[in-house]
């Protein structure tokens, strides 16, 4: 690689009033329009170090000829381009971080001197919103009725996604009880889902729960419920139905999870038997 300083002469007062230096998101879907001039050098600045480079009628030798003239150090964070004739168009494609960011060329007498590349700006997490119990006991309330609602009163329950476990059995064992899931309605304004579960009883004694512990696993993540209407036992041998809700994130944001997931429902029982 070899400097081009030499190619940068004095500025004249009428260019120094131009808009010589830009700044432009990275965009990896998207070709970015740059001008270069023949008599200036541009420089394309990255946030961090290059991985490699390609193009077509670009070079980083002087001796040869080519559309435009390149420089770049290995490891280096920028590059500099000069156009060698009027007219002249290329592609460079720059690789940084894994994705391939594209430049289209074009020599132009009014360049762009310095741009400055800067990531995408990540939209801003939203919040999950907070509901009251209230409002939380009319999501299970709309789950349990939701047939009926459907079919008479449809405004009600008007966006609310469901997914049945009719041909695709979910349950978990947990030796003693298990737990099955049948059902899941989302609601997607309150970002919550609603989970109708069946949790049987395996042995010949009352079993103790803890109706506060219920949480559901998606992947990697644990979603404690918002709430549940689950009991605090199971009768010997006993069966019982009962619905429980998450909502947003574990830390407070929207989570907006499809319904395609795999969920798993998770149960822990107190430390002590229960007494009837």
């Amino acid at each position: 690689m070899t400097s081009l300083a030499k190619f940068l002469p004095l500025l004249p007062i009428t260019l120094l009033a131009r808009d010589l230096i830009q700044e432009v998101p990275l965009n990896d879907r998207v070709a970015i329009q740059v001008a270069i001039a023949t008599n200036h050098v541009t420089t394309l600045n990255f946030p961090g170090p290059i991985t490699a480079l390609d193009g077509a009628a670009i070079s980083a030798d002087p001796k040869t000829p080519a559309l435009f003239q390149l420089a770049h150090t290995p490891g280096s964070a920028f590059l500099s381009l000069r156009a060698t004739e009027a007219r002249a168009q290329a592609n460079l494609n720059v690789r940084w971080k894994d994705r391939t960011y594209v430049f289209l060329l074009h020599e132009d007498t009014q360049p762009i001197l310095s741009l400055n590349l800067v990531p995408t700006p990540q939209p801003k997490a939203l919040s999950a919103p907070r509901l009251s119990t209230t409002r939380l006991l009319t999501l299970l309330d709309k789950a349990k009725a939701f047939p009926l609602l459907k079919e008479q009163h449809p405004h009600a329950v008007a966006g609310v996604e469901f997914r049945t476990f009719v041909t695709q059995t979910n349950v978990t064992d947990y030796g003693d009880f298990r737990v099955q899931l049948h059902e899941i309605y989302r609601f997607h304004h309150e970002d919550s889902l609603v989970f109708k579960i069946t949790l049987k009883n395996r042995t010949d004694a009352p079993l103790a729960l803890d109706p506060m512990s219920l949480a559901i696993r998606v992947g990697n993540h644990v979603h404690p419920q918002s709430i549940s209407d689950a009991p605090a036992s199971l009768p010997p041998q006993g069966e019982t139905l009962i619905h429980l809700a998450i909502t947003g994130t574990p830390d407070g944001g929207r989570a907006d999870l499809s319904l395609k997931n795999h969920f798993q429902v998770l149960v822990t029982r107190p430390s002590t038997a229960y007494q009837p």
